[in-house]
């Protein structure tokens, strides 16, 4: 049975709807009101306030910490700062990726790892023969999402921290209410904003500073359906739906390289050795099988569907987690695992998992809607993500 996480107790008091979820044992808010519009809007026009908590949440340190980050992620620590953020997949030996999350060093010797499932068995086999402490901090540290245009300034009435020079993918030290707290400037929204990271006892004081800060800039509390839409608008991929970890796959199809994932920006190769590098090396040199890449679908195609029964055409209330087929011609050559409507690009929308050679940008297919209890197949162009790329997701907001 889920628990409630640090911010239960006003995330509880919140939600209008009781549309709660289990996320990793906790309850989440699904949409605090009877449809999650409210606070999509609040994501892209202004700020809103997500309960992350349920995160995986370890912290490695000791003077072979730096040695152990690097055997396992793919990128190059020797490029990362003391104060920097890596989003970063790990893989299994044959390549496949196990799962992707933040990595963040916060001393030479000190860093604070966030992963979707449980990672603390698969590291702690990986630091065999290094001077290190691994240490689950999920309980312990809550952490708040606080994402918009209006972010920096709810953060700045509300914390004691250098925000001005907090560059994207960054962290610093502050202080909220007098709560000891870790700032960075990442998200999973696709726009400006911060994630908090924070001592679970001291959670509710933070909380209630933010949302009185925030109460001039229109902040909402935020839930997964909202969250869904925005993530998928700036091309994030999630676990279990958009691909499935290697440690859960049952057979070959269902593992996914970083390649496939679309993330060879993120693989160094010429590093050290690292755990899937061999297997890596040897896929780098030909076009990955499949590829994660972006649809948009033809609306004037679903249209026309729906009027050839007398229908009106209606946008999905929420973001669609089923897979269906993706087709070019007679062939299937792929699935869409995820499919919103974006009322800010007023389009359909679908993160696709798309064979080789039809992943191209700018190749014609064709995705499957159901009208009536009937099956279609509407037309669809692959592109590129993210959708939606403000400015402002990366830019240091002006004092």
């Amino acid at each position: 049975m889920p628990i409630g996480t640090p911010f239960h107790e006003r995330t509880f008091a919140l939600c209008e709807s009781l549309s709660f979820r289990d996320w990793s044992g906790y309850y989440t808010v699904s949409t605090y009101e009877t449809h999650h519009e409210h606070e999509y809007n609040a994501i892209r026009n202004a700020a809103a306030l997500i309960d992350i908590s349920p995160l995986f949440k370890y912290v490695v340190t000791g003077p072979d910490a730096a040695r152990l980050v690097d055997r396992v992620i793919t990128r190059d620590i020797r490029s990362m700062d003391v104060g920097q953020v890596f989003y970063t997949p790990w893989c299994d030996e044959h390549g496949a990726v196990i799962d992707d999350g933040t990595v963040s060093r916060l001393d030479e010797q000190r860093f604070r790892w966030t992963s979707a499932e449980p990672s603390l068995r698969w590291i702690t086999l990986n630091a065999a023969g290094l001077n290190v402490e691994i240490a689950d901090v999920s309980e312990t540290t809550a952490a708040l999402a606080l994402q918009g245009p209006m972010a920096a300034q709810v953060l700045r009435a509300a914390a004691d921290a250098s925000i001005e020079t907090l560059r994207y993918f960054r962290v610093r030290h502050g202080h909220i209410a007098g709560v000891p707290v870790d700032i960075s400037r990442t998200g999973y929204t696709g726009d400006l904003g911060y994630e908090i990271w924070m001592p679970s006892e001291r959670a509710l004081d933070v909380w209630d500073a933010l949302m009185s800060a925030g109460q001039a800039f229109e902040l909402k509390a935020a839930g997964m359906l909202a969250l869904d839409v925005a993530r998928t608008e700036a091309g994030l991929l999630l676990l279990d739906v958009d691909y499935v970890g290697s440690r859960k796959a049952l057979i070959q199809s269902q593992r996914y390289s970083p390649y496939e994932l679309g993330l060879s920006r993120l693989v160094s190769l010429d590093k050290g050795p690292f755990v899937g590098r061999a297997a890596l090396a040897a896929e780098r040199r030909a076009r990955p099988r499949r590829k994660i890449v972006g649809l948009e679908i033809e609306w004037s195609d679903v249209e026309a569907r729906y009027d050839k029964v007398g229908l009106a055409p209606v946008a999905p209330a929420a973001t669609s987690r089923v897979a269906v087929p993706v087709v070019r011609g007679s062939r299937q050559i792929g699935r869409a695992t995820t499919t919103p409507w974006s009322p800010t690009l007023k389009r359909l929308i679908a993160l696709a998992t798309i064979d080789k050679p039809y992943y191209d940008e700018g190749t014609r297919v064709e995705f499957e809607i159901t009208v009536e209890g009937v099956r279609h197949f509407v037309g669809a162009r692959v592109v590129r993500t993210p959708f939606f790329n403000p400015p402002r997701k990366t830019a240091t907001p002006p004092a």
